[in-house]
């Protein structure tokens, strides 16, 4: 898109998608941009769905990933990096006409940091709508109905599934490993910091998983990945179009 086009889309695209995602261990088959391909991935077919009322904004490559920076490859952004690039992202649009932003993040780490910018957003800039989507848990029924681990998460099943089916040249069947896949291998420490709901407790992968994987992505299969996406893309696209028409 150039410059011009981008004049004419603040009219007839009143939607920016902006893909974000982390640059982190993915265990030991899959790409360190695990998270942002997928989100970039998405990104375009919900646009599609939505057939040209929306454009996708330029990609945050990086995302907050300090629990991931025991193994090699991992950079990370801190949370007030994260949040004043987001701002600006916004900021920038914003000069140009812009006022609904959906933020489509593949790396869960991003979350609390996305939710402080929504809130800041709504006295810094009260004419914006910013909103924000994770990908899986969008599809947990889809992923409930999979072959998965007691222990499912991060590099595991769904998320392999989903490159499996979206980027299959950058995964490494050969390589890919079960990591911690039962609640019983976790030390008392880890089995708090993965129970899920409140209170929560921060904790380095490591602790979590040798391999830093949770799950066993030995079971994931591209059927179960376009299933999974299917859902996740129909139900953002769902989401925007009632934002949209609102």
């Amino acid at each position: 898109m150039t410059t011009v086009e981008a004049a004419e889309a603040v009219r007839d695209s009143p939607l920016v998608i902006i893909p974000a995602g982390a640059f982190e261990q993915h265990g030991p088959g899959m790409p360190l941009a695990t998270d942002t391909i997928r989100a970039e991935h998405v990104a375009e077919l919900v646009a599609a769905r939505l057939g040209g009322r929306a454009v996708i904004g330029p990609s945050v490559p990086v995302g907050v990933s300090p629990h991931h920076l025991a193994f090699a490859g991992t950079v990370t952004l801190t949370t007030g990096t994260l949040a004043a690039v987001v701002r600006e992202y916004v900021d920038g649009l914003h000069r140009h006409g812009w006022r609904k932003i959906l933020v489509i993040t593949g790396h869960g780490g991003n979350n609390a940091t996305l939710t402080t910018v929504a809130q800041d957003l709504l006295t810094t800039r009260p004419d914006v709508q910013f909103g924000w989507t994770p990908l899986t848990s969008l599809a947990a029924d889809v992923v409930a109905g999979m072959r998965v681990s007691e222990v499912h998460g991060h590099s595991g099943e769904a998320e392999t599934a989903q490159m499996l089916h979206l980027a299959p040249h950058l995964v490494h069947p050969e390589r890919l490993a079960a990591g911690t896949t039962h609640v019983g291998q976790f030390d008392p420490f880890a089995r708090l910091a993965n129970r899920g709901g409140h209170p929560t407790l921060a904790a380095r992968y490591d602790r979590l998983s040798p391999n830093g994987v949770l799950g066993d992505p030995r079971n994931a299969t591209a059927e179960d990945g376009r299933a999974v996406v299917e859902a996740i893309v129909t139900r953002i696209a769902a989401f925007a179009t009632a934002w949209l028409d609102a």
